[in-house]
């Protein structure tokens, strides 16, 4: 019996070194600062296999971010959540792996979805709000885990799991635009003890 031919040209390139390589250029420049052309020429791919394999520059971008939010680097938050058994155990090692890993400089400082659609033209609003729907969800997560953590008497009763949340979120956002300005890791390891610090307390 004879094969069936196959359909259509075998991709010849390596998707996840492209993607790491979008990744890196998102990273550094945000959405705005990357063009087509420039995301061609530093994934070795040309237009067309881009569009192919990836769709248009919104769905390229998405696709990235799926990706960061899945290595070590844009992990770290989620697996702390997942394997720490206190709230404060959890938070502490975020913010002590995030002073660590925003300003290492193996990649671009900062944090990607933190950074890279902030400043987007009107017709890319889309892209600024997948951004801030998905930084959301991750304050709700936390707001989750210190919901939990109050139930179980982690967290004085008057505590508002919201409230530190959004706090815990805005040290993280600061954290990843001061690694951007230059800020060194013994530079925000301290601002993070002194962060930590604000820890709501159980009177026993």
């Amino acid at each position: 019996m004879a094969e069936t031919p196959k359909r259509g040209r075998p991709r010849t390139f390596d998707r996840a070194a492209a993607l790491t390589a979008a990744m890196r250029l998102f990273w550094e420049r945000g959405y705005e600062g990357v063009s087509i052309g420039e995301l061609t020429e530093a994934m070795g791919i040309r237009s067309g296999s881009l569009y192919a394999a990836f769709g248009d520059k919104k769905s390229l971008f998405k696709e990235v971010v799926d990706t960061y939010g899945r290595s070590p680097v844009g992990a770290f938050a989620g697996v702390a959540l997942q394997e720490e058994t206190t709230a404060y155990g959890a938070f502490a090692r975020i913010l002590r792996e995030a002073a660590t890993i925003y300003p290492d400089p193996a990649h671009p400082a900062g944090c990607l979805a933190i950074s890279a659609a902030t400043n987007v033209t009107p017709q890319d609003a889309e892209v600024r709000a997948f951004l801030r729907d998905l930084r959301n969800k991750n304050v709700d997560g936390f707001e989750a885990r210190l919901r939990k953590a109050q139930q179980a008497g982690e967290l004085p009763a008057q505590t508002s799991p919201r409230a530190l949340a959004d706090y815990f979120a805005t040290v993280l956002q600061g954290l990843s635009q001061r690694a951007q300005d230059g800020a060194t890791a013994p530079q925000l390891a301290a601002a993070v003890e002194l962060a930590l610090a604000a820890w709501p307390t159980v009177q026993r």
